[in-house]
């Protein structure tokens, strides 16, 4: 059953790339080569170029200045999609006739009207396979639901995309379970890292940071419950953000646990410039989507908020360095030590911030993934061969594989609350060692342990599941690309990173995997995290700290 679904889908998907054979790579690839992120523009004309290298704020911009038809962009961005689903496994469904014909009557409405439709207009936008897409399938990486649950109608996030004149296209891939911080399936197999394919783009929102990465789309939206828009956009040297819950759209998505509210995910932009997370969200709440989906809180976006109005010219830092689990590979390090100097050199203040609790926290969030004790996912994996991650996840499995009782619930719901409580009067007794005297405006911290790491050996999310844990607003962003030739590993402040023997397995099974070569050309990415419902405010900080990293990069 599982193989007769992926050949139907592979094929379906296959039958409508094959419609435009010239937007298909037209050289031969070696299956050993590792880099192939060049390879995606390769064939674009210098115009062609000129467009997909450009953020969605200045797409969006150009296409109103009429210096672009939306039809012309939307071809360049197919023509650029195609080759990195060939190259990465990157696509699920593919639907570039429907965007062409949106795409022809938004150039038309322009030319009729000199208006534009809304603040997207003529923007291609990619979506993550298990949020609703009208018309297309959701299999949502499950072999059980291939072809059984096509979409009636748009998310809400989708519906907002369309009201603004965003262009959908295509749906990228997603793990199987979607709790897996890589992207792999039955049905359509694993997607690759465009930088090095021996290497994971992350997950869930894997298929979203491949395409964008290689400039197959503008601006995606993914989902996060445990790191799974912050982990991909990071392997891949991309911009992400998780909200805190209530803040963005939510409704209108498939996977498992429907319901389920002890733990719950947000849905949020991968994007190429920290500008369309902010884009992102400004379009998302512009519609007031609190009058279509109940849970959400009727905050407006604050844009000035967002570009660092109301921001004292000195900022306070707190940097995780190591969070007492899984000490961080040295590349990450390098990065929050160079982070560090620039906001040191910029006149903001920097403190280490204590880590607390952090296993505890994962042995907590295990708990709230698995109330049922995993039930829902064997059933609908009957079928399904579990993959490596799913096998993995599913053996971490707490209570011993069985459900937890209703008044159990209720008792981790208060275990929650009391960590939400200790972290949170954690942050405000870190006022105490500012120079500032002042609250730590942001924790600086690593997304991973590693770099995207060899496919199957993603072993700790730590870093990012805490943040979910607390429900604060997480940014990633990106610092660079890692070099392995002539490699030295920054000289740290003193104490700050475990550096005796392994202190569990986990943390021995990751520390194995250095080797600056595995690593030669990978992107560098750090995390900001700030207060709950703060997601203008963190923006604001975001752009202070790439300032003082630019300047730092310009001395």
């Amino acid at each position: 059953m599982v193989e007769e679904v992926s050949s139907a889908k592979k094929a379906e998907r296959e039958q409508r790339l094959a419609q435009r054979p010239e937007w298909r790579l037209q050289r031969q690839v070696p299956p050993g080569l590792t880099d192939v992120s060049a390879l995606p523009i390769s064939q674009l004309t210098p115009r062609e170029r000129e467009i997909v290298h450009l953020d969605a704020t200045a797409l969006a911009e150009a296409i109103r200045a009429r210096r672009y038809t939306a039809v012309e962009v939307l071809k360049a961005f197919c023509h650029v999609a195609t080759i990195a689903q060939d190259l990465t496994n990157c696509l699920t469904e593919v639907f570039f006739d429907e965007g062409l014909r949106r795409a022809q009557e938004l150039d038309r409405h322009l030319e009729e009207t000199g208006e534009v439709v809304g603040p997207l207009h003529g923007v291609p936008v990619s979506i993550k396979d298990h949020i609703l897409v009208k018309g297309h399938d959701t299999a949502t990486g499950y072999a059980a639901w291939a072809f059984q649950t096509v979409a009636e109608k748009d998310a809400v996030a989708v519906n907002i995309l369309r009201k603004a004149g965003a262009v959908i296209y295509v749906k990228t891939a997603n793990p199987q379970t979607l709790l897996a911080i890589e992207t792999n399936n039955n049905i359509y197999g694993r997607t690759l890292n465009p930088y090095n394919r021996s290497l994971t783009p992350g997950g869930s929102s894997g298929g979203e940071s491949a395409l964008i990465a290689v400039h197959g789309s503008p601006l995606g939206i993914g989902t996060d419950i445990g790191g799974s828009i912050r982990i991909p956009a990071a392997y891949t040297g991309l911009y992400g953000l998780k909200g805190s819950v209530g803040r963005m759209p939510h409704a209108g998505l498939m996977g498992s646990h429907d319901g389920m509210e002890a733990i719950i995910g947000a849905l949020g932009p991968i994007a190429t410039s920290a500008r369309d997370l902010a884009l992102f969200c400004r379009v998302m709440l512009q519609y007031e989507p609190w009058l279509l989906e109940p849970p959400l809180l009727e905050i407006p976006w604050k844009q000035d908020v967002a570009e660092g109005a109301g921001l004292p010219e000195r900022l306070t830092f707190a940097i995780l360095w190591d969070d007492g689990v899984v000490a961080p590979h040295p590349p990450i390090l390098d990065a929050l030590k160079r982070a560090r100097d620039a906001l040191l050199a910029a006149g903001h203040d920097v403190i280490s911030w204590e880590p607390l609790d952090h296993k505890a926290a994962w042995d907590l969030i295990l708990k709230l993934y698995f109330l049922d004790g995993g039930e829902e996912y064997r059933q609908v994996l009957e079928h399904d061969p579990p993959v490596p991650q799913t096998e993995w996840i599913l053996s971490q499995v707490p209570n011993g594989g069985k459900p937890f009782t209703v008044a159990e619930t209720f008792r981790i719901n208060l275990e929650r609350e009391a960590f939400r409580t200790r972290v949170l009067a954690h942050w405000n007794a870190a006022k105490a060692r500012t120079a500032t005297g002042r609250h730590v405006d942001a924790i600086l911290s690593p997304v991973a342990a590693t770099l995207a790491p060899r496919h199957d050996m993603t072993r700790w999310w730590g870093y990012t599941s805490y943040w979910n844990l607390m429900d604060y607003p997480a940014a990633v962003f990106p610092v660079g690309r890692f070099r392995a030739a002539g490699h030295k590993p920054a000289q740290l402040p003193q104490g700050v990173v475990h550096v005796g023997d392994p202190r569990s397995e986990t943390e021995r099974v990751v520390r194995a995997e250095w080797d600056p070569e595995t690593y030669d050309n990978i992107p560098v990415s750090l995390q900001l995290i700030g207060r709950r419902l703060n997601e203008e405010r963190l923006l604001g900080i975001l752009g202070k700290v790439e300032e003082a990293l630019r300047f730092q990069d310009q001395q």
